[in-house]
């Protein structure tokens, strides 16, 4: 199939027709909401960039062993503060981070209720970078944006290494990261080698894949924080160059034939007859870039980009087209790309940390609804450098009537499917949702050992089909961000009941929801997309029923009532009641 000539043979599904809905007053406050976030967020966003660089300066200029001592001394810290905890008296244990601080759209309504807080905001530390051993020992609260500062210019990187600025190590590893490496590496969490993790009882175990805690080592992914803290982990590095080169391809046609056009961009398709796995491999490897993108920009165009590392020499021949997206004034990254559907296929390098933080200053393209106008040449270049806002800005200057109204009429979802549906998601998110552009990012879900709440489709491996190996199965997340058509033509839209078709879906297809969105599932459906086996078994074993929150209890979307409260408690001092066989050793 030619990239840029697909022949339409299949019509894309109509959006759902609905009833034009009445202005009210919060419509007009969200359409004015660019005036707090110009002459508040932004400018109180650069201090605090501004600090943040400080803050790391000093770190960085600290001595191995005092960052390593500080480690420790923080870490007693915890111990004593969950030794501090009376069950009979205190609420169920959670981060003391305030609400508004976590990355995400979700309220975090079980900070609103009564908890027992413990304080990590002392583990911001880059521990020690390993060039022999190849891994970077970090704490949880290190962010992309701090890490990828100290290990560019060393030419090395984070296996995956997640596009957005601000996204922490801790958060990336309990719930899930992902970025245009993960076809090749995986989630986030697969690249971790170990993690330090404080447990209810206040022991400090070190987590791999083959010693005695390898059970813990598999529970923490998407476990939210709710089996232990995680204090402080080894990721694994790879070299790098100072260079990506990277070729946008423009591609048309219905949503299968974009899904199927962006499948073919990084993996070969399945050969029935391919007799040696490992051969097939070899070859597919061969042929793999080294970052995978796509962009969805409308039901019948998209862009495709792959990457490949490059040397300075390489890119700096005669020829050659270096684009510096990490100026601020350039374009934002997503409204260059689109430039292909016109330009045609072309190729150009980008230094590579500025490709790696590319969709950083526009938040992907969600600062086009905050302020309208940022994208415009004379704001880049008069204010660019002011942006992104801090989205901890943003959620405190939003109020609960805005806050309420973007549940409603507003799309954050990161979903997780197989590679073979990426269509089907497509064309269902074209009907009940319509937001564009879709982000599309390639990874591979591992076969694990154990029970993991995520896990692939059984008999993956029997049946490979584009992308598949025989120890992981090809996903996708496809990223639905933005206001649906519905809400921008004024129309009726009920953001909680598309959510909940699009949360059945993924469930009745073996799809996953990012836990940073709003959720709508309810309990039970809950434990159908993710599976609770292994997870409950680590609860029980490492005591944390009834010291930490649940999985679910976290996730559950609006206020918790004090009997929702006192019911958690209740249940989770009933589970702490069962023992495990092997909880006592």
């Amino acid at each position: 199939m030619a990239a840029d000539s697909v022949a339409t043979t299949t019509t894309t599904p109509r959006p759902v027709v609905r009833p034009k809905r009445k202005k009210a007053l919060v419509d007009y406050l969200v359409t004015f909401r660019w005036i707090p976030a110009i002459f508040v967020a932004l400018p109180l966003s650069a201090l605090i960039y501004f600090c943040i660089y400080i803050g790391g300066m000093l770190s960085s200029m600290k001595p191995e062993e005092r960052r390593r001592r500080e480690h420790e001394e923080n870490g007693h810290k915890v111990v004593r503060r969950l030794k501090q905890r009376d069950p009979k008296k205190d609420g169920l244990v959670c981060t003391a981070r305030k609400p508004w601080v976590v990355v995400g759209m979700r309220n975090v309504d079980y900070k609103r209720a009564r908890r027992f807080e413990v304080d990590l905001s002392a583990f911001h530390n880059i521990l020690e970078i390993d060039t022999e051993r190849m891994v970077a020992r970090v704490e949880p609260l290190v962010s992309m944006g701090q890490i990828t500062k100290v290990t560019c210019p060393m030419n090395l990187s984070l296996a995956v290494a997640p596009e957005f600025d601000d996204l922490t190590v801790g958060g990336l590893i309990n719930s899930y990261g992902i970025s245009g490496s993960s076809h090749i590496y995986g989630l986030f969490s697969d690249t971790v080698v170990s993690m330090e993790v404080v447990l209810a009882d206040g022991r400090v175990v070190r987590a791999t894949k083959d010693n005695e805690h390898s059970d813990l080592f598999y529970a923490m992914p998407w476990s939210q924080g709710t089996i232990g803290f995680l204090v402080a982990a080894e990721i694994k590095l790879i070299r790098i160059k100072e260079y990506m080169r990277l070729t946008y391809t423009p591609v048309r046609g219905t949503l299968k034939e974009i899904a199927q056009a962006y499948a073919d961009s990084f993996a070969a398709r399945a050969d029935a007859d391919a007799a040696d796995d490992s051969k097939k491999e070899n070859h597919q490897r061969q042929q793999v870039p080294d970052f995978v993108e796509g962009m969805v920009y409308s039901p019948s165009e998209g862009v495709m980009m792959t990457g490949v590392y490059a040397t300075a020499e390489e890119a700096k021949k005669k020829g050659n087209r270096i684009n510096r997206v990490g100026w601020w004034f350039k374009p934002w990254f997503y409204q260059y790309a689109q430039t292909a559907l016109q330009r045609g296929e072309f190729v150009e390098y980008i230094p590579t940390r500025e490709y790696y933080h590319r969709h950083t200053r526009s938040l992907y393209w969600e600062a086009k609804l905050i302020i309208p106008f940022a994208d415009q040449f004379w704001f880049r270049f008069l204010l660019g450098w002011l942006m992104p806002p801090k989205i901890t800005l943003l959620k405190i200057t939003q109020g609960e009537a805005i806050r309420n109204y973007y549940h409603d009429n507003h799309v954050i979802q990161d979903v997780l499917v197989p590679l073979h549906k990426v269509g089907e998601v497509l064309e269902f998110g074209h009907r009940e949702l319509e937001v564009y552009p879709v982000w599309l990012c390639p990874h591979r879900l591992f076969k694990a050992p154990v029970k993991a709440m995520v896990q692939p489709e059984a008999g993956f491996e029997q049946h490979p089909r584009q992308g598949d190996s025989s120890y992981a199965q090809m996903y996708t997340d496809v990223g639905f961000y933005y206001a649906p058509g519905a809400v921008l033509r004024g129309e009726e839209f009920d953001g909680a009941e598309a959510v909940r078709k699009l949360e059945q879906w993924l469930i009745a297809n073996h799809g996953f929801q990012a836990q940073y969105a709003v959720s709508e599932l309810s309990e039970k459906d809950f434990w159908r997309m993710f599976d609770p086996s292994h997870y409950d078994h680590c609860r029980r074993k490492y005591g944390a029923a009834g010291t930490f929150m649940s999985n679910y209890y976290k996730s559950k979307k609006g206020r918790k009532t004090d009997k929702e409260v006192r019911d958690a408690e209740a249940e989770a001092e009933a589970a702490a009641a069962i023992v495990e066989p092997d909880a006592a050793e």
